[in-house]
């Protein structure tokens, strides 16, 4: 992936190009200290894919910079800001913007959100290489409609699954393997005639069949099995965050509105959203998240995408 930074403090540009660079999340091909000095015509000519800007810088800041690059810049933008105002942040959602960074700046939160545009983006390049490759092939058959390779090439469950997972902001988590899997084992199960849900424990004991074979030692199941609880709950817990945080910004965020009913209760998405607008001066809530529930709202979304 292709980085162009815009802070007006040389600190963190460094620090953002450090980071970039020792993560092997791609290459920093140009900086600027204002936003004055960005244009889309040079940002495309670099082939840049993903933009990290400051919001308040001297001469043009973050917003207007956006609003006048974002109708041609096809790539990610990223704002990095300590300033936490609701409609700056709004807004800047609605030029397109698509993660917010606060200052200053963690290691660990921009790993995260790189590492997920960055899965957002490669996602993106892979559906336009398959439909360029299947108007390629359309092309021998110049009867057949447009849409009926497609017809013929449904998507997986796991490939849905990860559709799914990248709109939910946790297909960067090491608990969506878990999740994919248990996807293709539910799949399987359906196509067997089992339509119910299985039991969660039975869940993860067939992935860690699924993964090592039927000749897995007891302890090594049970020491797996625990694992991957954790692992699955990790990730689910992240996922309620990345909603709330949604529909903390914009209660009528066409993601927060399709998914925050679906995978989670009400009452838990709520209690997230006040966690995060009074940023610890409200106790953690210890809820139990129904993790039956999350499992079945992804397989029944990733069937529908699938079916699609």
């Amino acid at each position: 992936m292709n980085f162009f930074i815009v802070d007006d403090s040389a600190p963190v540009r460094a620090m953002l190009a450090n980071i970039i660079e020792d993560e092997d999340l791609g290459v920093v091909k140009g900086e600027a200290g204002d936003g004055s000095e960005v244009y889309s015509d040079e940002l495309q000519n670099a082939d840049i894919d993903v933009l990290l800007i400051d919001l308040l810088m001297p001469n043009r800041d973050g917003i207007e910079t956006v609003r006048e690059i974002a109708p041609s810049f096809k790539g990610k933008i990223i704002m990095v800001s300590q300033v936490e105002t609701k409609d700056m942040i709004g807004e800047a959602y609605s030029l397109g913007v698509e993660y917010y960074i606060t200052k200053p700046i963690n290691r660990l939160e921009v790993v995260s959100v790189l590492k997920k545009v960055c899965e957002h983006l490669l996602l993106e390049k892979s559906i336009i290489n398959i439909q360029k490759s299947l108007n390629v092939l359309g092309s021998f058959n110049p009867k057949a409609e447009p849409q009926s390779w497609t017809k013929r090439l449904p998507c997986s469950i796991v490939s849905a699954g990860k559709t799914v997972l990248l709109e939910l902001g946790i297909l960067a988590e090491s608990g969506s393997k878990d999740l994919l899997d248990m996807l293709s084992i539910m799949a399987q199960l359906e196509k067997e005639g089992v339509r119910e849900t299985p039991a969660l424990k039975d869940l993860y004991e067939k992935i860690v069949e699924k993964r090592y074979g039927p000749t897995v030692p007891p302890a090594e199941v049970k020491k797996e099995t625990k694992a991957g609880e954790q692992r699955v709950r990790r990730a689910i817990h992240q996922a309620l965050e990345h909603i709330a945080s949604l529909g903390l910004t914009d209660f009528a965020n066409p993601k927060f509105e399709n998914y925050s009913s679906k995978f989670f209760d009400y009452s838990q998405v709520r209690m997230k959203m006040m966690e995060l607008e009074s940023r610890g001066d409200l106790p953690l809530s210890h809820s139990r998240i129904n993790i039956r529930k999350f499992i079945q709202a992804l397989y029944m979304e990733a069937k529908q995408l699938q079916d699609q």
